[in-house]
């Protein structure tokens, strides 16, 4: 299912994660050649990001909503 990036946190190792407009995280990482996404190594790159349509795999199951706790 298509979600909105509404924000950012970073995790317990240092990896940034979309928070979601349905309530789940997804990490967003940029790890060439794998995964391309240099805007997430800036705070004006991440910014410009918001908005920005992912896909989430936790709603595609019907997964409760991630929590910051």
């Amino acid at each position: 299912m298509q979600q909105k990036i509404t924000g950012y946190h970073l995790d317990e190792e240092h990896h940034w994660v979309a928070e979601l407009g349905c309530g789940h995280f997804q990490h967003v990482r940029h790890n060439p050649p794998w995964t391309v996404r240099p805007w997430v190594i800036t705070v004006e790159g991440r910014q410009q990001q918001l908005g920005m349509i992912l896909i989430c795999k936790k709603c595609d199951v019907a997964a409760l909503p991630d929590s910051l706790g």
